[in-house]
């Protein structure tokens, strides 16, 4: 054991916390701001990186799920409508409005004009007051949508939904629980859970060098998405639970394209099996296509997207667009996978997306789990599970994260545009582009980052296309980047856009 990981340990082991939370997907991440903004002790624990699996996977968006109103699941996107609401106007540095487009060919016969019609009707309605505009009828002869699609495809539907970076939605929830206090370890795995003195004893370890922790929690929350049930059974109190949540493992994959059309619209694809898949632009320069639905048995780190989900997204993309696309034309493809509430459906795509919290009753000391969910109600989620443990612990607290902007995201009652004028005013120096990205990245906290400087060798050492020393430094103090990796994908999508130099450039100032 090195000396520093030796005084870690010293400080760390035999502390008491009210909350351990393991998991550092969008939900544990949620559920400790939540927790830490009401006065609890928290600490957050994830085998990996946050937002390493499911919650850096998804189609990037924060919708209602317009198709879920063929399943009856009035309440779950009326629900979930409402949270887009709430999660535009609290981070609107990482969620945008996002026009959607929907063709309809002439043959497309399982869901007819009228029905699409009273659909986007009880779509704009069912969440009450909203900010996003209507939905309406696209005549593609007169309207710019229209340019990439086929010629037989003559009209559609526009409506609105959210864009969402993902996985920044996930940092930024773990950075503004540690600005509460909140505790956050990666890269630290669970490997035991016992009651003792009537707290949880949690045995911890780090991943990398194997040194053991252990530490104290009045209440324990497995938020480990995929790995929910795995775990209960990893750390031996899985048994005795015989009403516990079946889960249904389902991957969905995604294609990433150089763009393929002008214009910042996305594109819903009805499918002859019923399904849907959205076309999206993705980081300016490319083309988002996904996703699939399909079982998956076996590691979730290890999805990876078949020949014939590929083929799949091919396919539907070519039924709508002029100009078609092959599988060797995709630059980059990635797949994650979701843990549904099995309900019993024969298809993975009638599976339900609502999700359920699980109290193990026949503990005295509170442990939950969470089964479930979608990226658009973890906050709803988290308040929840928060609220329960409150009670379960008798402990009074307010609900509060959906009056709050998400940290970074308090512009001053200010749209993006014009917040964005006010710091191209206080930044005169910094490159617009690089403003654009720290401000869409970081949003207030940029100021971190660009505090006290005057000009842009003040930003230290430059790595390649833009990326400084500044930048890097606050990422690995404030956001527990350790990896070019962490940087590069889940901290930003600059791999996207980056040499291998600059990425070598990344990985040699980390090493020292």
């Amino acid at each position: 054991m090195d000396k520093s990981w030796a005084i870690f340990v010293d400080k760390m082991t035999h502390l008491h916390y009210d909350l351990c939370i393991i998991g550092g997907g969008i939900n544990g991440a949620g559920i400790a701001r939540d927790a830490a903004g009401r006065g609890l002790s928290v600490l957050l624990v994830d085998a990996a990186d946050l937002a390493g699996a499911t919650s850096s996977s998804s189609t990037k968006l924060i919708h209602g799920g317009l198709r879920y109103l063929e399943y009856y699941e009035f309440l779950m996107v009326r629900g979930a409508l409402k949270e887009r609401e709430v999660l535009y106007r609290n981070a609107p540095h990482v969620i945008r409005p996002l026009q959607c487009i929907i063709p309809q060919p002439n043959d497309m016969l399982q869901r007819p004009e009228w029905m699409l019609r009273a659909g986007l009707w009880l779509y704009d309605h069912l969440g009450g007051k909203k900010s996003l505009p209507n939905s309406k009828i696209v005549d593609f002869s007169t309207d710019s949508a229209g340019a990439p699609l086929k010629e037989d495809i003559v009209d559609g539907f526009s409506y609105y939904d959210c864009w969402v970076d993902d996985t920044r939605l996930v940092i930024l929830n773990a950075v503004d629980a540690a600005s509460r206090g909140a505790r956050i370890l990666t890269h630290t795995k669970c490997d035991a859970l016992n009651l003792q003195d009537g707290r949880w004893l949690v045995s911890l370890r780090d991943v990398q060098s194997n040194d053991l922790l252990d530490i104290s929690a009045s209440m324990v929350v497995n938020a480990t998405g995929p790995w929910v049930g795995q775990f209960l059974e990893d750390v031996g109190v899985s048994e005795g639970d015989p009403d516990l949540p079946k889960v249904r493992l389902v991957k969905g994959s995604h294609l990433i394209l150089p763009r393929q059309y002008d214009g910042d619209q996305a594109y819903v694809l009805q499918q002859p099996d019923g399904r849907i898949v959205f076309v999206t632009p993705y980081e300016g320069d490319y083309t988002l296509i996904g996703t699939t639905e399909e079982d998956f048995d076996g590691d979730p780190r290890d999805a990876m997207a078949s020949d014939a989900e590929v083929s799949y997204l091919c396919a539907a993309y070519n039924r709508y667009f002029a100009r078609g696309i092959k599988a060797s034309d995709a630059i980059f493809t990635f797949s994650g996978v979701r843990p549904l509430l099995d309900d019993g459906s024969e298809s993975s795509s009638a599976v339900t997306r609502d999700y359920r919290i699980y109290h193990h009753t026949r503990y005295e000391v509170p442990l939950l789990s969470v089964y479930g969910g979608k990226l658009t109600t973890y906050r709803a989620l988290s308040q929840e599970v928060v609220g329960k443990l409150m009670r379960l612990s008798g402990r009074v607290s307010g609900r509060w994260t959906a009056g709050e902007a998400l940290i970074g995201g308090d512009f001053d009652g200010m749209g993006f545009d014009e917040y964005f004028a006010r710091q191209r005013k206080l930044y005169p120096w910094l490159p617009v582009k690089i403003l654009t990205r720290y401000l869409r990245n970081y949003g207030t906290r940029m100021d971190f980052i660009l505090s006290d400087k005057e000009e842009l060798s003040q930003l230290g050492k430059h790595y390649g296309d833009g990326i400084y020393q500044a930048e890097i430094d606050y990422l690995v103090t404030c956001e527990w980047a350790i990896s070019a990796e962490d940087i590069i994908w889940r901290r930003s999508k600059l791999g996207l856009h980056i040499s291998e130099k600059t990425i070598q450039n990344i990985e040699a100032a980390l090493a020292s």
